[in-house]
């Protein structure tokens, strides 16, 4: 069975009841998960730990909160007063923690399905997605780490071109795959909005209502949008399902042409505001 599953943050109970109710088994199935896998949560140590025991059989994305995570471990960011990622810090095991997860994948690929944190820009393709995954998976695993980190955050540019280079080709990537929702008919987004589908300013649209996006008719499953709540599209799955605010955790069966939903409740560990 090969399953793929919505922001964890950190609640690990929740994912054991999922997998528990899915049947789980590291010798047989696999899952991916589509990013956030800490931070918010009560046991994001535990997350980690749960996930890297499942060895291959786990594949998971990166998505804000856990570069957050990695650039407060460098020291480039200030941890916030709603992280919960101490312990992982204080973990006798951080750096192993930490290389771990800075091997994680960017984009993926799955029965089929294009696999991202947040979203895609409607100038890309599946192709350009999935090479700019790799330029950003080469910058976090490469020697200079805390260099890249350093150039990462930044909301410009803010429109897609074939002629961005360097750190803003870079920033642009990481901007699109772990914080994309909102942008206009043109591609250019907006990184602010957090409301549902339905609360778009005017001009902005959901990413992936964009008129002739270059990905229109490729499956896509992500994450990362919880207001959004669950979509279950023949070309779409929208998995952040607001586990941590007290919402469900969801999965999905895709394999063998399958579409099963399950969804475990979640007690609320982190409130709004």
């Amino acid at each position: 069975m090969i399953h793929l599953i919505g922001d964890l943050q950190g609640c690990c109970d929740a994912l054991d009841r999922l997998l528990a109710e899915i049947g789980f088994s590291a010798s047989r199935d696999r899952i991916f998960v589509l990013g956030d896998l800490v931070n918010r949560g009560p046991a994001s140590l535990r997350t980690l730990e749960r996930l890297a025991s499942f060895g291959d059989a786990a594949s998971c994305l990166l998505g804000n909160h856990d570069l957050h995570l990695l650039a407060v471990a460098q020291g480039v960011r200030k941890a916030h007063r709603s992280d919960t990622f101490d312990e992982v810090l204080a973990s006798p095991r951080r750096a192993h923690w930490l290389d771990w997860l800075r091997h994680r994948q960017m984009a993926a690929e799955a029965e089929g399905w294009l696999l991202v944190h947040a979203g895609v820009a409607p100038q890309w393709d599946r192709a350009l997605t999935l090479q700019l995954a790799a330029e950003l998976e080469a910058c976090l695993r490469g020697p200079d780490l805390h260099g890249f980190l350093e150039v990462m955050y930044g909301n410009e540019p803010s429109r897609w071109s074939d002629a961005l280079a360097g750190h803003e080709r870079l920033r642009f990537a990481v901007n699109v795959l772990t914080r994309i929702r909102f942008c206009t008919a043109e591609g250019m987004l907006d990184l602010k909005t957090k409301e549902g589908a339905d609360g778009a300013p005017p001009g902005l649209m959901p990413w992936f209502a964009v008129p002739g996006r270059r990905t229109e008719g490729d499956p896509i499953a992500f994450g990362h949008w919880s207001t959004l709540g669950l979509i279950d599209r023949p070309d779409l799955l929208a998995l952040d399902t607001g586990c941590v605010w007290g919402g469900a955790l969801s999965a999905v069966r895709v394999d063998g042409g399958r579409r099963e939903v399950l969804q475990v409740k979640c007690a609320q560990a982190q409130r709004p505001g």
